[in-house]
């Protein structure tokens, strides 16, 4: 099930990750040449895989305004429409500061450079988690 929002569709809870079925590194590569396109700035892809259940891969990158934040998320949200991944939930799309697409494998963040500084998610997520033989 679906609802549209200000022209965004947004899933319900009980769907299925969008790229279920597809090999997500194939999709990632994919968002990598489009975020290339785009002119996105310092592109970084992260594998999840044993950090986190949210999904396959995160994708950060910047771009130089939010305008060009803004025009970059569209034609992302466009090229993966065209590939079949039409049920993309968006986010952050009022102010173009932050930007979160989610494809339900992938999770896509697109940032003005000041707003990537700040919050730093390359750094959490590419952290090691600690190990278990820590002391209390």
């Amino acid at each position: 099930m679906s609802i549209a929002l200000e022209g965004t569709l947004v899933s319900s809870p009980l769907s299925e990750p969008v790229s279920q079925g597809q090999d997500s590194k194939a999709l990632v590569d994919q968002i990598i040449a489009w975020l290339d396109e785009a002119k996105a700035e310092e592109v970084i892809t992260i594998d999840l895989e044993g950090k986190s259940s949210v999904g396959d891969f995160m994708v950060i990158a910047s771009g130089r305004s939010a305008r060009h934040v803004s025009a970059v998320a569209d034609q992302l949200r466009r090229k993966l429409k065209d590939t079949g991944q039409g049920n993309i939930q968006i986010e952050g799309t009022e102010n173009c500061d932050w930007v979160l697409l989610d494809t339900g494998d992938i999770i896509v963040h697109l940032f003005r450079p000041e707003v990537r500084e700040f919050y730093i998610l390359e750094k959490m997520w590419q952290a090691e988690p600690p190990s278990d033989d820590t002391t209390h």
